[in-house]
């Protein structure tokens, strides 16, 4: 009796589990918001991270097509040590891929703190999550939608 007392209740803490994950990757592989900042429309986290995107035709992202995109950060100045990097990872299959490395930020523009310029490509359609790193440490994440042709 205890046996099937036990399995049951492992039973219902799997299915549990199971459904927790299922709705926190639904909820997180959303595209990010957009928001303005100065004269620029951009994707991202208002006030923390993002890049000038305003979901148009000419600035979308498409399976490797490299496009100019202009980051901007903010946060306190200890925030910004070390170099730039951003690692894209894909929702279906967690490929990840470094979509900009060693890069070292510039001042404050557009209303941010730091800014630079950037050429990024992701190889293939879905949603994408882009994790900012200054150093070792993760900034912030943009999620990215990459269309089809």
């Amino acid at each position: 009796m205890r046996k099937s007392i036990l399995i049951l209740l492992f039973g219902l803490f799997l299915v549990g589990c199971s459904n927790t994950k299922q709705t926190i990757k639904e909820e997180n592989w959303k595209e990010s918001t957009l928001f303005e900042s100065g004269d620029y429309t951009m994707i991202g986290e208002k006030e923390r991270l993002g890049f000038i995107y305003d979901d148009s035709e000419i600035l979308r992202f498409y399976p490797n097509k490299t496009q100019k995109y202009m980051w901007h950060f903010w946060g306190e100045d200890q925030e910004f040590n070390g170099i730039l990097k951003v690692v894209a990872t894909h929702e279906n299959d967690n490929e990840q891929i470094t979509v900009l490395k060693d890069i070292v930020v510039g001042d404050a523009h557009n209303g941010a703190d730091r800014h630079t310029p950037s050429n990024m490509s992701l190889p293939k359609s879905g949603m994408w999550k882009l994790d900012a790193y200054f150093g070792d440490k993760l900034f912030g994440s943009v999620y990215v939608k990459v269309h089809k042709r």
